[in-house]
């Protein structure tokens, strides 16, 4: 079993940190944190230290996951962590539905309740929130991010580090440029 360290020991840090000890696949060691050194644990597991000392850490854990849901965060760090020679892991929480025809990229976190469907493909550290739909044929672009409960009728697109908020919807064929945000409860659709 991979040793583990997660990158964010926030409230996403945390739910993912559950997911992986919910799924089991990996032995989780601890969490990386700019609060550190006032953060020094999280339940029974330790905070290492800061972010600016990543590849320190690698004593410490094989593969890592960034858990932070700043888009432009994630990616940032993620690239730190190649360079310092960790896997990426990919979480998924064991109460997800994954496809066996989704294609989901490194580094990647589907939460609990969370729907991938039929050749839907996510890129690079994306987060499928919980109760989260990705429906068939859809793409989700490196560091895009869908909030709980935000859903993506069949075909549609997150652009690059978009964001799609608790609740909103991306009707179906629909694009979501890179970097946009679509509100809370908001709604694409086709023209």
């Amino acid at each position: 079993m991979k040793r583990l360290l997660i990158v964010g020991a926030g409230g996403h840090g945390r739910s993912v940190a559950e997911a992986v000890l919910a799924a089991g696949k990996y032995e989780l060691m601890g969490f990386v944190d700019d609060a550190a050194p006032s953060l020094q644990h999280i339940w029974d597991l330790p905070v290492f230290g800061a972010t600016a000392d990543l590849a320190s850490y690698r004593q410490y854990a094989d593969a890592a996951i960034v858990a932070i849901g700043n888009n432009r965060l994630r990616e940032e760090l993620q690239q730190r962590l190649y360079a310092a020679g960790f896997e990426l892991a990919t979480v998924v929480h064991p109460k997800a539905i994954v496809s066996l025809r989704a294609v989901v990229g490194a580094g990647c976190a589907i939460m609990a309740g969370a729907i991938v469907g039929t050749e839907a493909q996510l890129g690079a550290g994306v987060i499928v929130n919980c109760g989260a739909v990705v429906d068939h044929h859809c793409r989700v672009e490196d560091f895009g991010h869908l909030g709980v409960n935000a859903g993506m009728a069949g075909g549609s697109v997150l652009g690059r580090g978009a964001w799609m908020q608790a609740g909103s919807v991306l009707g179906y064929g629909v694009k979501l440029e890179a970097g946009a945000v679509l509100a809370p409860g908001k709604a694409l659709s086709g023209k």
